[in-house]
């Protein structure tokens, strides 16, 4: 009996018991199976902790004002599933992956010895299957969790970029940066180009980098940022140097984000793995001013201003303070949910001297992976005792209090999590 697409993504989640199972053998048996072909002429994979979405986007903008033919997959989706799957510019349409599920499902097998795919490994094999049909110029792939076990890893990247390292998903990766940087340097290979898009890496990820043999270039050090008046300069140690508008993006993290795509673009142009040299200047400023990434700092205007971001780790929070600190808001009401996994006392030590008021909101009703809102509050407690809050079932109503408290001038700011961005972003005028 032929599935829906929701129907489809219920079937998923039960195939594998676990939601999370790292580990590729599965997802490359099923990919050997289904002929393995290359997704694209060329492949960038994503990695890191922060970043990795906007970074995406930046690569997708800049490669298709340069004319190529690009396929992005990302993770999670905020409205619609189909989002995780974009080819030339299209979110893919649910026919297509429907069809797609269904080789994957004829693939794996049946019966007992039917492979046991996760939700994320089938969204990944769709993604990969697409790609292949789509003749590509570039795919550029998102990990989903690290990098050296993650479904997306199957591929070899013809380069890779590594944005930020900081502490996320630690029950999976590691307990420090330098253990999380060991993981995330997995998705390298061997004479490519790996590019390092933090300033200050830490030396567990640029030791594994080096013992895979991938040629590093670094941020501060092989490429530069020098912002000015009338925009900024990225420069590489080549002597290659490009001035470029302010990306349309908001946070100052998006310079980083944006010096990191340009080298890796640099780098495969350099080494003619585009097909044909690019107009790096050209192509890199218009994809600054065409980019758009939802739940980046997304303004959904009005007065008081409503913000939405999908930041959710201590670094994420670090960065949405520097942003709020240089806006200077009259007040800053936040709206906040958190998984159970994340460093909620992290966030909310990196916000606090921002926020006025928080507006906390439970996900258990979202996500099994979802904090209730009284365990949120004990943890606002704790790490901001004098902090004043409010405390709401559902991220719907703990906006409306948001709302109904702000006062012109102020800003609500909501975020912790992509299930807090994709119920605001769902909301009437969202």
């Amino acid at each position: 009996m032929p599935r829906t697409l929701a129907e489809w993504l219920s079937y998923q989640e039960g195939v594998n018991p676990r939601s999370i199972e790292l580990g590729l053998e599965r997802v490359r048996d099923v990919w050997q199976r289904m002929g393995a072909p290359r997704p694209a002429r060329r492949v960038i994979t994503v990695g890191g902790t922060n970043g990795k979405g906007s970074t995406v986007a930046l690569l997708e903008a800049m490669l298709r004002a340069a004319g190529r033919r690009v396929g992005c997959y990302t993770s999670p989706h905020l409205l619609r599933y189909n989002e995780r799957v974009r080819i030339d510019g299209h979110d893919a349409s649910d026919e297509a992956l429907i069809a797609s599920f269904e080789r994957i499902e004829a693939a794996r097998g049946s019966g007992a010895g039917a492979v046991p795919l996760t939700y994320f490994e089938y969204g990944t094999l769709a993604a990969l299957d697409l790609f292949a049909r789509a003749d590509l110029d570039v795919a550029v792939l998102e990990v989903g969790l690290g990098g050296r076990l993650d479904a997306v890893n199957i591929i070899d990247a013809d380069a890779v970029v590594i944005t930020t390292i900081d502490m996320d998903h630690m029950d999976w990766l590691g307990n420090d940066r330098d253990s999380i940087g060991r993981e995330k340097a997995g998705i390298a290979r061997r004479g490519r180009p790996a590019i390092v898009g933090e300033l200050d890496p830490p030396a567990g990820l640029l030791d594994a980098l080096a013992a895979s043999g991938a040629r590093i270039q670094r941020a501060g050090q092989d490429f530069r940022v020098e912002r000015h008046a009338q925009g900024w300069r990225w420069q590489h140690r080549d002597g290659t140097a490009f001035e470029l508008p302010d990306p349309a993006l908001a946070a100052p993290v998006q310079y980083a984000n944006a010096a990191a795509a340009i080298a890796v673009l640099h780098a495969l142009d350099a080494e003619g793995k585009l097909a044909a040299p690019i107009a790096l200047g050209q192509a890199a400023t218009d994809g600054l001013e065409a980019v758009r990434v939802p739940a980046r700092l997304q303004s959904l205007g009005g007065d008081p201003a409503v913000v939405v971001d999908v930041g959710h780790n201590p670094q994420a929070a670090r960065a949405l303070a520097d942003w709020l600190r240089l806006r200077r808001f009259r007040r800053v009401q936040a709206v906040y949910g958190a998984l159970a996994d994340k460093d909620v006392a992290g966030v909310l030590a990196a916000l606090g001297p921002q926020v006025d008021r928080w507006h906390l909101a439970g996900l258990d009703r979202e996500s099994p992976r979802g904090l209730p809102v009284g365990a949120l509050a004990e943890a606002l407690h704790q790490t901001l005792p004098e902090a004043g809050f409010d405390a709401h079932a559902s991220v719907s109503d703990a906006l409306a209090e948001a709302r109904a408290q702000a006062q012109p001038g102020e800003c609500i700011l909501a975020f912790g999590s992509f299930f807090v961005a994709s119920a605001v972003l769902a909301e009437p005028g969202g």
